[in-house]
């Protein structure tokens, strides 16, 4: 809205013409985020849900009545910002509907007494996931870019989904598993949502640099990058009440929503490795534990059976790690990590 705005107004006044800057937007959006959520979460939470602790979780009784379900208010500031600062597409709507109704589910799993079961969250997540990648089809087709080939790879719409599926329903998931600690998955999440909004903004949404780099040009990535950095912002906000000992948790309300955005900002990267690149710990701590529960379940096969998941629990418990150590060392991990591999990524090809 603020963009076709400023395109009229500048006619009017020149400084009008920062609200077609997609840089300006994306900063401006990630400061209202911070600054909404940061001011507005603490005057809401004492109408959430409270935490009744999780069965076999470490240390859950630290969490029992404190405020869960934050999710409830800072993605509806993401999605309301969202929609004033990004250029309209029916797409991009659709998106913003799924992550709604991803934080609707959470929500209702966070408030029910025993919490829904495994197999149902499983199967709306697999239906979010795949019309989110619907979307990100429609928004700039199936053209995507992989590590070792130097030429971009154009994918069958089939294929393309089916893979785009099945990235998100991983991400929201393993980015699920790994809210276990104070600050972690918000932190960890909006790390990589961060990375996600940069790659999106100078590199595949930038014309001459995606060409020196033999990357596809999306001319809608500095529009995504508006959305990763709004949700950066409200990340931020809401872990300023998050850091241990919290105040307040997101919840699956929060956590599923968020898991969803990683996962189709990696796919609107154009290239579904970067998944391992930005989101590397969540993925450890989390997805790890999705295949060794699925081998055990599905195929009776048991792998790993002295590690306990997610991963921050059993550092925890085996280790005697303290929370902020968990929130330091798997932080300094991806920010170690991260950057290598981005290099790694962009300059082998």
């Amino acid at each position: 809205m603020l963009h076709y705005l400023g395109q009229f107004l500048t006619e009017v006044s020149g400084p009008f013409r920062l609200l077609t800057s997609f840089l300006f937007l994306a900063s401006l959006g990630g400061a209202l985020g911070f600054l909404l959520t940061f001011g507005l979460l603490p005057k809401i939470w004492k109408f959430l849900p409270t935490d009744k602790g999780r069965a076999f979780a470490i240390e859950a009784e630290q969490s029992v009545g404190k405020p869960i379900s934050a999710g409830v208010f800072f993605v509806p500031v993401f999605i309301l910002l969202s929609l004033l600062l990004v250029p309209f597409r029916i797409d991009f709507m659709g998106l913003l509907g799924c992550i709604f109704i991803a934080m609707i589910v959470g929500f209702l799993d966070d408030h029910s007494e025993n919490g829904w079961s495994e197999y149902r969250l499983g199967a709306l997540d697999l239906g979010l996931a795949f019309f989110a990648s619907w979307m990100v089809f429609n928004l700039q087709g199936s053209t995507i870019w992989l590590p070792l080939l130097k030429d971009p790879v154009q994918l069958p719409m089939g294929l393309y989904l089916l893979g785009g599926t099945v990235l998100i329903w991983v991400s929201i998931n393993a980015t699920n598993c790994t809210d276990g600690v104070d600050g972690l998955s918000a932190s960890l999440s909006s790390m990589g949502i961060l990375f996600l909004g940069l790659i999106l903004y100078g590199v595949v949404g930038h014309l001459q640099i995606s060409d020196y780099l033999l990357v596809p040009h999306y001319p809608v990535g500095a529009d995504w990058s508006i959305i990763a950095f709004i949700m950066v912002g409200c990340l931020a906000g809401y872990l300023w009440h998050n850091s241990f000992p919290s105040n307040v948790l997101m919840g699956d309300s929060g956590s599923r929503p968020v898991g969803l955005l990683l996962g189709a900002l990696v796919l609107a990267s154009g290239n579904p490795f970067l998944i391992f690149v930005v989101a590397l710990v969540v993925l450890l701590n989390g997805a790890t534990g999705l295949i060794k529960v699925a081998l055990l379940r599905f195929f009776r096969i048991g792998i790993f059976s002295e590690i306990r998941y997610p991963l921050h629990d059993h550092v925890r418990q085996k280790l005697g790690w303290s929370n902020t150590q968990v929130l330091v060392r798997f932080m300094l991990l991806q920010a170690v990590v991260t950057p290598i591999l981005l290099v790694l990524l962009f300059k082998i090809r």
